[in-house]
């Protein structure tokens, strides 16, 4: 196996370490409940306590990447998530586990940005759209697997089981990565920016924290209103300082292009939407439906096996006639969807009462994936593709990280089925505001000679889940039309 070959390879092991993790833990949270105690409050905290860390340590995480080198960060994410994941494993209470899944998404944090930017350094550019057609198609596996592998090792053995897996591929990815050696000092890195990394941790964190913890203790608790007030003060902050650091590691002036602003705008209602109902239904069909794990994970599996077979397609399409009417109607089918389960009751009745708004959700979900990320990434130059993937990324996990701290507020203690009700109409609306943001905002591109895409194996999109979703990079297409300054002009 020569170099580039070992670099794919591991890029595609440590990466696929990190998405199953997001792909199999919102199957076993009821079991994690039943024998941790908690209610939803150890439910919510158990995805959201990941999520935190990962999307505020995100962006931090590609310029630690650049000035300590790919192969250290790789090398010291791994050992990391290793360790956290047999905390996480081993935990005898919901302290300790959530604990453990907030170390474990800083870990997680080092480990794609810095696979991607490996590859990127090792493959030529006339190579790169190749091997990250090949990371990409290779990682969805884990989008696939995840909800069956985890619900398998729920029913059969336990919920433990789910983070001591992680155990073998981060012993393989570490014995490859010694055929690589180490990496070279870089003494043209950029100063990393701690002071924003500390005020997005924080004001993130006090936000969650209220919005979890209101339920229990009520909004008039020192303990909620208090971190409320620190975290939104901390968020100000963080604009603030983002807008006069001389190294941000959130550059403001990306947003100074329609598409990008108006696409993370419409990311944030979208993915919010996305996390909400996907965190909500597996519960719903295991603790009120009486699924076994292994059932729920197939009953939320068509979405994935949707976006696998049609992204493509609807990215080629995208291309074609722009991705505005896409990012329009994708949504609001998926909300379509949402509210064609609404006939489901306590006995459910799979087949007649959620199948058909579970299609209906992943034939928008593929409408609306890649038009959205190429929309985005088109609006960047070229150059800076890789900050705005990572700005695009961040936005998603910070977007499902607040909707579903925010669950509590909207179905109440428990998700019976009067609260998955609220939770799909909630997961509708958002979608619907999300579509009218993207009418409103998108502009469809100028078109060139070259910018219509062909929807191969090279390209190939990958299904949005709670703790990954918009981590796939740009394109060979997208790049392309990144050369195609937007227009006023809505198509």
């Amino acid at each position: 196996m020569d170099r580039k070959a070992r670099v794919l390879v591991i890029a595609i092991v440590v990466s696929f370490i990190a998405f199953l993790d997001g792909a199999v833990i919102n199957i076993a949270l009821p079991s994690i409940e039943a024998e941790l105690g908690g209610g939803l409050a150890l439910q919510q905290w158990a995805v959201d306590a990941y999520l935190l860390t990962l999307g505020s340590l995100i962006l931090l995480a590609g310029s630690l990447s650049d000035s300590f080198g790919r192969l250290r960060v790789i090398r010291i994410g791994l050992y990391g998530f290793g360790v956290t994941s047999l905390i996480c494993a081993l935990a005898p209470s919901g302290l300790v586990l959530v604990l453990g899944r907030a170390l474990q998404g800083g870990a997680g944090a080092l480990l794609v940005p810095s696979s991607l930017a490996l590859i990127i350094a090792t493959f030529p550019k006339a190579e790169q759209g190749r091997a990250i057609g090949r990371w990409t198609a290779w990682t969805t596996l884990a989008f696939l697997v995840g909800p069956l592998l985890g619900g398998a090792l729920v029913d059969l053995v336990s919920w433990r089981l789910v983070f001591w897996i992680n155990v073998v591929p981060i012993a393989i990815a570490l014995v490859l990565l010694r055929r690589l050696g180490r990496d070279a000092p870089n003494p043209d890195h950029e100063r990393i920016d701690w002071t924003g990394a500390i005020l997005g941790i924080v004001g993130l964190g006090g936000t969650v924290f209220a919005l979890i913890e209101q339920g229990r203790l009520g909004i008039a608790s020192p303990l909620v209103w208090i971190p409320l007030v620190v975290g939104l003060c901390a968020l100000v902050a963080f604009v603030l300082w983002e807008r006069r650091a001389p190294h941000p590691m959130l550059p403001l002036s990306l947003f100074a292009a329609r598409n990008f602003a108006a696409g993370n705008l419409a990311t944030l209602f979208i993915y919010a939407a996305f996390s909400l109902g996907l965190f909500a239904l597996p519960i719903f069909l295991q603790e009120t439906g009486g699924f076994p794990a292994t059932l729920a994970g197939l009953a939320t599996l068509p979405p994935t096996v949707m976006i696998v077979l049609l992204g493509s397609r609807f990215g080629a399409l995208a291309g074609r006639f722009g991705p505005r009417i896409f990012m329009t109607a994708g949504p609001i089918v998926v909300a379509g969807g949402f509210l064609l389960t609404l006939g489901v009751g306590a006995d459910v009745n799979y087949w007649t009462e959620l199948l058909p708004g579970v299609a209906v959700v992943g034939l928008g979900m593929a409408m609306t994936v890649a038009p959205l990320t190429a929309a985005i990434l088109g609006a960047v130059d070229p150059a800076r593709a890789g900050i705005g993937s990572a700005v695009n990324n961040a936005v998603a996990r910070i977007a499902g990280l607040v909707s579903i701290a925010a669950i509590g507020v909207i179905v109440g203690e428990s998700l019976d089925v009067v609260g998955y009700h609220r939770a799909a109409v909630a997961t509708a609306a958002l979608l619907v505001v999300g579509g009218v943001v993207s009418w409103i905002g998108i502009r469809n591109p100028a078109p060139t000679a070259d910018a219509v895409p062909d929807a191969t194996e090279e390209s190939p999109t990958v299904a949005p889940q709670p703790g990954a979703a918009a981590e796939r990079p740009a394109t060979p297409e997208a790049t392309e039309r990144a050369s195609a300054p937007p227009v006023d002009d809505a198509r």
